[in-house]
């Protein structure tokens, strides 16, 4: 059984919209498929990437997995095959998003399949009533501010099983405070350190786990189109 979503006004989220993120769609757009195009688009790529990954790392279909900006089910959709039933979870700041994530799972043939997905804007995985075993968030930070992603780290770590561990993806800066645009390759995105799309050192994301009881370990590259690097958080 799926959550209600509760409908959320963009301007009360501190998180920056880019490739049209905030736009509402309605049923048309939806049935049109045009939530395939936004958020970076890539859906079958990147959705089978942030899949396969997590299944390199051990994730196993008696899991529980948090999809932390879960959009309109890129990742999800797989993740939701793969796992038992009721063991995914997804939260996304877009409601519409949401539901053309709730549309995703019925064309595939999942909606019976106990996916919960919620709209919140400010990370309230707590109202899951879950623990997890993982965490997925991909090209989320990227567009949040520093004290945004303190606060998604601190809210994913209360969820967090002691074993359990928080996979982001990140764009990666040399050194801390690198005020100097840089462009990543592959994909060519150019990010700042103060404008959406953002990046940070993983020295900076060491401190920010630090400050909530977790620690940070780099994996780096792991095939993403458009050069976004992988950080492991976990509790200490």
């Amino acid at each position: 059984m799926s959550d209600t979503p509760d409908r959320v006004d963009p301007s009360a989220a501190a998180m920056q919209g880019v490739n049209g993120y905030w736009r509402a769609l309605d049923a048309d757009d939806i049935r049109r498929g045009e939530h395939r195009t936004m958020i970076g688009a890539m859906w079958d790529d990147i959705g089978t990437l942030q899949f396969e990954f997590l299944r390199r790392q051990g994730l196993q279909p008696f899991h529980r997995l948090l999809d932390v900006g879960c959009g309109s089910l890129r990742g999800g959709v797989h993740f939701v095959r793969y796992l038992d039933k009721g063991r995914y979870c997804g939260i996304d700041a877009n409601a519409s998003l949401v539901d053309a994530g709730h549309h995703e799972l019925a064309l595939a043939g999942l909606d019976q399949r106990g996916a919960r997905l919620v709209a919140d804007a400010n990370f309230d995985v707590g109202r899951f009533g879950e623990t997890f075993d993982y965490a997925i968030a991909v090209s989320v930070i990227t567009h949040l501010f520093t004290d945004h992603i303190q606060a998604c780290l601190k809210r994913v770590r209360h969820v967090l099983e002691q074993n359990g561990t928080f996979y982001v993806t990140f764009f990666e800066a040399p050194e801390t405070a690198h005020l100097d645009p840089i462009t990543h390759a592959p994909g060519e995105i150019t990010t700042s350190y103060t404008q959406d799309p953002f990046h940070q050192s993983f020295e900076e994301l060491q401190t920010l786990a630090a400050r909530v009881g977790m620690r940070a370990r780099l994996i780096g590259d792991f095939g993403h189109p458009r050069g976004q690097r992988m950080a492991a958080f976990s509790p200490l």
